[in-house]
């Protein structure tokens, strides 16, 4: 059985403390490395204080302060929304649920447990029914939509980039359907960010199209997120 051990650090009295995991015989080396990530992860510990349900919501709230992407009274999406840290994010910001509040709606493949002010629905965002659902959980069209998915990593780059485009630009498809003249589109990217067919989509349908990799994000992480400003479109 593996135990953990804390590493002191700094001054006595204002001490912090590394915890390190040492490895355990049934445990897989990445799961322990895993398992030391998130115990000495400050943005984990700073979730748990605040009562998100994920680091993740960590991302987002930097994004927006960057980007301004979030304003009570907004219709927002979030796809790919389990386990829900980003639509916690946005219903609080957009006062979801309140009377002259927004109105968030996520959808995931998976299971997302309820959130106070958001509709979350379980299905594939690429069916034609899940797109009724959201349409008529929104009420009208979106000011922002909001993509923080990844397929599963299969261990190789190229591949794992190339997958995460392509749900980006699935993504983007729906977005362009949903989203209001003037609307936002953030989708999380890898490696160099959107290039090719994406970047050029992106930037026919939006005026202002950025990349940014929030603070949260973890630095041995190949993850970015491409926001995109002013759309030219209108659903």
């Amino acid at each position: 059985m593996g135990w953990l051990v804390a590493k002191s650090g700094g001054r006595s009295g204002g001490r912090q403390l590394t915890v390190r995991v040492r490895s355990a015989r049934r445990r897989k080396a990445s799961s322990t490395e895993w398992l030391t990530r998130q115990l000495n992860d400050p943005y984990v510990a700073e979730a748990r204080r605040q009562g998100y349900r994920t680091r993740a919501a960590f991302k987002l709230v930097q994004l927006d302060e960057r980007f301004h992407l979030l304003r009570r009274g907004q219709l927002v999406v979030d796809l790919g929304c389990a386990p829900g840290g980003w639509s916690q994010i946005a219903a609080a910001r957009v006062g979801a649920g309140t009377a002259d509040g927004g109105a968030v709606v996520g959808v995931d493949l998976s299971e997302t447990d309820s959130l106070p002010g958001a509709v979350l629905l379980r299905g594939d965002f690429r069916d034609a029914a899940v797109v009724g659902e959201i349409r008529a959980a929104l009420g009208g069209p979106a000011d922002l939509v909001l993509s923080d998915m990844a397929a599963p990593a299969t261990g190789h780059a190229a591949t794992d980039h190339l997958r995460v485009v392509a749900l980006a630009e699935d993504a983007l498809a729906l977005a362009e359907t949903l989203l209001k003249p003037g609307g936002a589109f953030v989708a999380k990217v890898f490696q160099g960010g959107a290039a090719g067919d994406l970047l050029a989509a992106l930037k026919q349908s939006f005026a202002e199209v950025r990349h940014a990799k929030p603070a949260a994000s973890r630095a041995e992480s190949a993850e970015t997120y491409v926001v995109a400003k002013g759309f030219r479109g209108g659903a």
